[in-house]
């Protein structure tokens, strides 16, 4: 079914309210739900899940250092997933508990407890948890700089199908630094939360049953990496957004499941309109960078000012090229997925406050490499299970076996990221930001037969608009990718994994634990 584009607006989500308070502090309660919901005015409408009953979810905006109390609620189904669900998976062997949901905050700094780890899931009425279940309430430190973050399921096994279904939204840290900026706000501001999907002529989303070509006789089951055919912002199908000539300041998240998006803009002056990139995952830049094209991996935010004086008037498309795969896969085709939003420009600024891109914005902290007290290298391998479908691992082990990362508390580690497979891969650490120290390329072939990196280039700095602090690093195929991180704020267990979310279902995540300095990585060390 071809859809036609830029014919819907762009639905804004809504700033969810507290409603009430605990120990002083804002409490807020988000229940899970399934309900219908019109994605494109010609189509039925589609059944999603939704947190508030709305796809994506409300926006959370906290302010740094006041914790905040949520109660995540499940409503759905009790045991009727939207989508099939592959029972070879690890985490899915659990009876009459297909609808899993478990919160997770991407980007946030929280204990073990809150973080919404992949077996802490629960089902309907809370009637079965999971084994590592210990609370209903979260507590969000907010405990970091300003930042857009966003939030998604987790549970293990079944990531990719709840978040596939709708259940993810923006959360926006505020502090005293950012609103020195004087940055567009109000109106001005507005979240873009891309995904893809594949919609079928009834309006149910697609989601496949089974590889093509068939590779096992495992049915349902997994794929690889999913592609969808359509892309929607902010819930909308090819939404169209109208704007003033004057700057904005769009939060993008890339909340799709294995898709890459290299924006850039299409005029119909042919004129050039770039990006001023102010932020990353994990908080503003020391400087506005000028961009032609954003390249976001899954998971990975952007903060950017586009400034669109100048083009009173003008239809301006956000498009995008990234191959999918990523980097050396199919080009999108430019009539469907090559194409994003639509900005229609009007030919009137109604506010003048707020309208100048700021020379400097936060002096950001340098971890110094001398500083660390270990480095580690680690692994991304590419194999097959025992049904010959392909599966990634971290450093070549599954999910369930022994913890091999437990960096001290308040340590600063550097972690070598070595790609074996084919593709980049969106490599995302839970509780921590990290700053990357660079990139280079190896030779695969030397180091799988004698274990041994021998480089074949130079090292290659972080792009300009790498340079703060992140939660999510694309790790390209032949080379080695260097982070450096501080183990603060909590000791326990968190998950690494790739962003991928049907790599990390099929067990390219791997648990981490900080521990206290006295404490073996055996003993139960959370505060």
């Amino acid at each position: 079914m071809i859809l036609e584009k830029f014919i819907d607006e762009l639905p804004i989500p809504k700033i969810i309210k507290p409603l009430n308070k605990v120990n002083g502090n804002p409490y807020y309660e988000v229940v899970m739900e399934e309900v219908d919901q019109k994605l494109h005015r010609d189509l039925p409408e589609t059944k999603i899940w939704g947190y508030q009953g709305t796809y994506p979810g409300p926006t959370f905006e906290v302010i740094k250092g006041c914790p905040i109390y949520v109660k995540w609620i499940n409503d759905l189904p009790v045991n009727h997933h939207l989508f099939p669900v592959d029972r070879t998976i690890h985490g899915t062997e659990y009876p009459n508990s297909k609808v899993r949901t478990v919160a997770h905050l991407h980007g946030g700094l929280v204990s073990h407890g809150s973080d919404g780890y992949p077996e802490a899931w629960f089902t309907n009425s809370y009637y079965k948890v999971g084994p590592d279940f210990k609370k209903k309430v979260y507590r969000y430190t907010n405990n970091q700089p300003a930042s857009c973050l966003w939030y998604h399921d987790n549970a293990i096994g079944i990531t990719r199908l709840n978040v596939y279904a709708g259940l993810l939204g923006c959360y926006i840290i505020r502090d005293e630094a950012e609103a020195a900026l004087e940055l567009p706000k109000g109106s001005y501001e507005v979240p873009l939360l891309i995904q893809d999907k594949t919609i079928n002529t009834n309006g149910s989303m697609y989601y496949p049953t089974v590889p093509k070509p068939t590779i096992s006789d495992v049915f349902p089951s997994i794929v690889p990496e999913f592609f969808g055919d359509t892309i929607l912002v902010n819930g909308k199908v090819w939404p169209y957004f109208n704007v003033e000539p004057r700057l904005y300041r769009f939060r993008i998240i890339n909340g799709s499941n294995a898709r890459f998006y290299n924006m850039s803009f299409s005029t119909t002056s042919k004129k050039s309109l770039s990006w001023f990139q102010i932020g990353t995952d994990g908080g503003l830049l020391e400087n506005p960078k000028h961009l032609v094209e954003l390249l976001l991996s899954p998971g990975e935010r952007a903060d950017v000012l586009v400034d669109f004086s100048g083009f009173e008037k003008e239809d301006i498309v956000l498009i995008n090229n990234a191959a999918t795969p990523f980097p050396m896969g199919a080009t999108p085709n430019p009539d469907t997925t090559g194409q994003i939003i639509k900005f229609k420009v009007g030919y009137r600024v109604n506010d003048c406050r707020n309208n100048e891109v700021p020379a400097k914005l936060v002096e950001v902290e340098r971890l110094d490499p001398q500083c660390a007290t270990r480095t580690r290298d680690l692994t991304l391998n590419e194999t097959t299970d025992e049904f010959g479908r392909p599966k990634l691992l971290l450093t070549n082990q599954v999910w369930d076996d022994p913890i091999t990362e437990n960096p001290l508390l308040n340590s600063t580690e550097i972690w070598n990221f070595i790609n074996l497979t084919s593709n980049t891969q969106p490599i995302h650490l839970h509780l921590v930001q990290f700053q990357i120290l660079d990139r280079r390329p190896f030779d695969v072939e030397y180091y799988n037969s004698t274990g041994e990196i021998k480089y074949i280039g130079p090292a290659q700095v972080p792009d300009s608009n790498e340079r703060g602090f992140k939660d999510t690093v694309r790790v390209n195929p032949n080379s080695v990718t260097r982070i450096i991180t501080k183990f603060n704020g909590f000791t326990g267990i968190f998950p690494w994994n790739c962003q991928i979310l049907e790599l990390e279902d099929h067990e390219m995540m791997r648990p981490l634990k900080v521990v206290k300095e006295l404490c073996t990585a055996e003993d139960n060390c959370e505060q």
